[in-house]
């Protein structure tokens, strides 16, 4: 399939308006990084605790946040979008206890958001074996004793419609459609179970050495793709071309990093896998433009270099827009439906799928021409009218004069005769 056919666009005649984009995107992601003192990191990276609390109705965010430090608790609250009642994400940064501060977390939301439990198990927070030994026995006083197999799918199928239902149970009423639960089930559910108003979803703990281990690791892992990359397109092409692929990458890198940073979000190991796709994707379009280039260098051998990029790009065009326009709706639909799991995996491929589209074109090529205008400028220093040393010409040699030569004068009596006689 072909979209483009035969077409002559200047490309690089249109290069300045993309190269001070660029300038202007990564002074700002610069700038932001200076003032924000690096980028912002997961737990991931830097140790922590980050858990995920739902709610069966939302309080206000600085009212938890108001819970939390009266406990002394350096943790930073956020709300959670994407789903209707995952509310709060708990960012506790302390380096030591973490086990202990996110009890007290817990803890500290429960006396202030839950319900007493009056001796009752709380059904949003019991596992499934805990479950099942707080209703052997009462099921079996009302009659309606089960088999142990019998009681395992019972709590298992609880449990399903609990993480279905994003880990909390409303009510005890809402548990009738699930399979096993009679009318007595429930009369039993209701005396020795209650549903707390809210549940903890997901805990992540992450110690700070580990952080930094995996922070090294990140920033190893993106360095020794560059590398590997440049000395395959250097063996492959030349090492300018290397070069210059390297450079753009570089450029859809940083440009990525500093939007982060302009959007305050977060760096986690996702978004780290984000990068080394991001830095395949660029330099995989970037090598289909190069041998694209090289093979019209055999062919057009007298062709200038700037021309032949563009009839390059022109030639490639099609593949680009494809290869890159499906990725990109791709993209975009990880990041407006994937939740907030797959936001910043979603946000880093979208950046970097346009930047890294157009740095092929506008970052790649103008290093190419600039580097064989800067080489032809080394081999002839003369040429272009004043440019260069003017080399002085030696004077002409003076001229001897002529010495007259004497002309023989002839007697012309002596012509008429037949005998000419020379003076």
């Amino acid at each position: 399939m072909e979209l483009f056919r035969n077409t002559n666009y200047d490309f690089l005649g249109k290069k300045w308006p993309f190269i001070i984009l660029s300038l202007i995107l990564t002074a700002a992601g610069l700038t932001s990084l200076a003032f924000k003192g690096g980028p912002r990191l997961g737990i991931d990276f830097r140790g922590g605790a980050l858990i995920t609390v739902t709610f069966a109705q939302r309080p206000p965010v600085d009212k938890v946040r108001a819970v939390l430090d009266a406990k002394g608790l350096n943790a930073d609250v956020q709300e959670v979008q994407g789903k209707q009642d995952d509310i709060i994400g708990i960012d506790v940064r302390e380096d030591k206890a973490l086990q202990a501060a996110r009890q007290t977390i817990v803890d500290s939301l429960d006396a202030a958001f839950g319900q007493p439990a009056n001796g009752k198990v709380n059904i949003n927070a019991v596992g499934a074996s805990g479950l099942a030994d707080a209703l052997r026995v009462p099921l079996q006083s009302a009659g309606a004793g089960l088999a142990d197999p019998q009681l395992v799918d019972l709590t298992n199928n609880i449990m399903e419609y609990r993480k279905q239902h994003s880990g909390l149970i409303h009510t005890i009423d809402d548990l009738r459609s699930v399979a096993g639960v009679t009318p007595k089930v429930l009369d039993v559910l209701k005396q020795a179970t209650y549903p707390d108003p809210l549940a903890v979803v997901q805990v992540e703990v992450v110690g700070a050495r580990i952080g930094a281990e995996l922070q090294r690791k990140a920033i190893l892992a993106v360095l020794y793709a560059l590398g590997g990359m440049l000395v395959y397109i250097a063996f492959r092409f030349e090492w300018i071309y290397g070069a210059a692929a390297v450079v753009a990458v570089f450029h859809d890198t940083i440009i990525t990093i500093g939007l982060f940073s302009l959007f305050n979000k977060e760096i986690s190991l996702t978004v780290v896998a984000a990068l080394l796709t991001l830095v395949g994707y660029s330099m995989n379009d970037t090598i289909v433009t190069f041998d694209r280039i090289r093979e019209n260098l055999k062919i057009l051998r007298r062709e200038k270099l700037e021309p032949l990029i563009n009839l390059s790009v022109n030639q490639t065009l099609s593949r680009t827009v494809l290869t890159s326009g499906l990725t990109l709706l791709t993209a975009l639909a990880l990041f407006l439906f994937g939740g907030q799991v797959l936001n910043g995996f979603s946000f880093a491929l979208v950046c970097g799928i346009i930047v890294g589209t157009y740095s092929s074109v506008y970052v790649a090529a103008p290093i190419l021409v600039f580097f064989n205008n800067f080489m032809e400028s080394r081999k002839h220093p003369l040429s272009g009218g004043s440019s260069g040393p003017k080399v002085p010409v030696a004077p002409k040699a003076p001229v001897a004069p002529k010495t007259p030569v004497a002309t023989p004068k002839v007697s012309k009596q002596n012509v008429r005769g037949g005998t000419a006689k020379v003076k």
